[in-house]
């Protein structure tokens, strides 16, 4: 008894760990991801692109966003195979360096009236490097929590993968608050963007010391002690779950929905060319109000998906967001700031988790043990690698001084999620069925009943493990 105690104990510990070392690393780490999309945004079309024209300067600086996601589906090549030869926790350390190294390198850029063209061309370099970097990121730190979470458990434990992602957006947008607030415009403008970007480096030294403490996951340590880890995982994933792989391309696409919050929606607002005028410091309020209702939002989802599945929240969430964003983007272009909120918490905040909460638990579910890691970053990073290239297509569509921006937006995002909402509905459901099945051809949910105790069971251990204490 005493020995199962401690087992289970362990067990407990390392879930615990692996949840915490998947939030604050994600936070961490998407922190830095962010910082870059919000520079993007509001400072870089000044001072890393020709002063000129300030519509293609817009353009140039949000398509620089977007290489960032192109690189992701190379980075998951590499790093979804090094996840799933080399383990989880290895992958992760590695994601951390790459994107802390690179993130810092922005902070210390000369601008283009300093070099001239070499400036966005470094500029783009290093944003491959992100990309590259955080391709490995959520899939990594998604299996991890997965494989060492309870039965009946996995979509709540999994969803603080992505409560860390949004919390990393709320430090990213916190530390440019006080910065556009306080600095003067100019000083802002010439030195004071960099200082989040150089932060970088406490970032890179937290994170690196919070992932050491966590050991390697049962079901990955299994494969390794029984020399089943495959050569080519790559070639496994595509082999044997092409089909998921393509479904998780295209429920990816709800990564439309941030892109419109805080990359076109931030230009849309405060970018002089566009003529709204929204204050830089304002808006920068509305995703940290969204994320943090976010944060709140996420562990409810993520618990309510182990109990009614995987695919309602993903599709009620897609289809809900996509219609909300009509009304924050008319919110934007009345410059109504009450609505604008407002609509941004119900699209971003409440409503686009059920999709977001839901994915670090279903995608990996979707597939195998041997080729989780990559199956799934190929495959979401490849998604969101097709979303980042639409805020260009945003600002080309609806450039500044056209008529009906929030029609012709609001119109292809809610087609992306359309898209996104069939494809989550062509899949089977995963919450019942048990880790050794999970990945496997045909794999049937249990029965109600067989499920509900063995859910109860892992609940029941986890509260006697908390008073033991």
């Amino acid at each position: 008894m005493a020995t199962t105690i401690d087992r289970d104990t362990h067990g407990a510990r390392q879930t615990k760990k692996a949840t915490a070392s998947g939030w604050i690393g994600s936070a961490l780490e998407y922190y830095d991801f962010f910082i870059y999309a919000t520079a993007a945004s509001l400072i870089f079309p000044q001072i890393f692109f020709p002063s000129g024209n300030p519509k293609i300067a817009i353009v140039a600086s949000l398509a620089t966003y977007g290489v960032g996601y192109i690189a992701r589906p190379i980075g998951a090549f590499f790093l979804g195979h090094w996840g799933d030869t080399h383990g989880r926790k290895t992958v992760l350390v590695l994601c951390m360096f790459l994107m802390g190294f690179s993130t810092m390198a922005v902070g210390l850029l000369p601008t283009y009236q300093q070099v001239g063209m070499l400036a966005p061309v470094l500029l783009v370099v290093l944003r491959l490097i992100q990309g590259f970097a955080v391709a490995g990121e959520i899939s990594g730190a998604s299996s991890m929590i997965l494989e060492h979470a309870p039965f009946g458990r996995r979509g709540y434990y999994a969803s603080f993968t992505l409560q860390g992602v949004q919390a990393g957006q709320i430090l990213a947008a916190a530390v440019f608050l006080p910065l556009a607030y306080y600095m003067p415009a100019d000083a802002f403008n010439a030195w004071g963007w960099r200082i989040p970007f150089l932060l970088s480096a406490f970032v890179l030294v937290a994170g690196f010391i919070i992932r050491r403490e966590v050991n390697e996951t049962p079901a990955f340590s299994q494969e390794a002690k029984g020399s089943a880890v495959p050569r080519s995982p790559i070639i496994e994933a595509f082999k044997y779950s092409w089909k998921d792989m393509i479904r998780v391309v295209c429920v990816a696409l709800m990564n439309v929905i941030p892109v419109v919050a805080t990359v076109f929606g931030a230009a849309y607002a405060v970018q002089p060319a566009y003529g709204i005028g929204f204050e830089k410091s304002l808006y920068l309020w509305i995703p940290v109000a969204g994320n943090i209702l976010a944060v709140l939002v996420i562990p409810f989802v993520g618990n309510l998906s182990d109990k009614i599945g995987r695919r309602p929240p993903i599709i009620v969430g897609a289809l809900g967001s996509g219609l909300l964003s009509f009304a924050y983007l008319y919110a934007i272009s009345i410059h109504n700031v009450p609505l604008a909120i407002v609509s941004s918490l119900l699209m971003w905040g409440v409503v686009y988790q059920g999709y977001n909460a839901v994915f670090p638990s279903f995608y990996p579910e979707l597939f195998p043990t041997r080729s989780r890691v990559s199956a799934m970053a190929i495959a979401q990073n490849i998604g969101t690698a097709i979303t980042a290239l639409l805020p260009a297509l945003f600002a080309m569509a609806a450039p500044p001084g056209s008529a009906n921006i929030p029609l012709t937006v609001g119109a292809i995002t809610l087609t992306v999620t359309i898209i996104a909402a069939i494809a989550a509905w062509s899949a089977r459901e995963t919450h019942r069925i048990r880790m050794s099945d999970l990945g496997e051809p045909g794999a049937a949910p249990m029965d109600k009943q067989d499920y509900d105790r063995l859910r109860e069971e892992a609940m029941g251990e986890a509260k006697v493990i908390k008073a033991l204490a």
